[in-house]
């Protein structure tokens, strides 16, 4: 069995046999793959991993060597580190430090738990605002809460994507870079 320690980065993107992303694997689970001929290695990572008879880059991105039909959902599911992600971590109404969620459409006045009513804030921002609605405070959101679209979310979900998968994830190379 090799050698397998946690690495920086040690998420590894599964391709599937079309080099359509699937999911992000620990580093174990695609050295398996790669060993027992399941995927083969796409990209590699930093550094070896060791066993007696073998030595195999540690992967970064594999692909399946099988085509594998997945059912997709088709929204993101709704968290509050998928908000947090989605709003950068930043406050809606002050652009300060988010610390909680807010619906901005209170829910004890009907207002739902869904994308488009919850957003990032501080709490300062958040006990002020209290059961009132932005517009009733004269305030303004920064943006418009939207469910997140895009591959990278479906994949990906809150983690931060390593600059190697820019590429299979239509992400611009820059944009992997600042959220790594």
């Amino acid at each position: 069995m090799p050698d397998i320690r946690p690495t920086v980065g040690s998420g590894v993107l599964v391709l599937n046999a079309t080099y359509e992303p699937l999911c992000v694997v620990s580093v174990r689970r695609a050295a398996i793959l790669v060993l027992s001929a399941k995927a083969v290695c796409v990209a590699d990572g930093e550094g070896f991993l060791h066993s007696v008879r073998h030595e195999l880059p540690v992967p970064s991105v594999v692909r399946l060597t099988r085509y594998v039909r997945v059912p997709y959902r088709a929204t993101v599911g709704l968290s509050r580190r998928a908000i947090f992600a989605r709003d950068g971590w930043r406050c809606a109404y002050c652009t300060g430090p988010a610390e909680t969620i807010d619906h901005v459409f209170p829910r004890s006045r009907g207002g739902r738990h869904a994308w488009e009513n919850v957003v990032a804030a501080c709490a300062r921002c958040n006990h002020s605002k209290g059961d009132k609605t932005p517009a009733e405070l004269g305030w303004r959101l920064r943006t418009k809460p939207a469910a997140p679209k895009g591959v990278a979310w479906r994949v990906l979900g809150h983690r931060a994507p390593d600059p190697r998968w820019a590429s299979w994830l239509d992400l611009p190379a820059e944009e992997a870079a600042e959220a790594a």
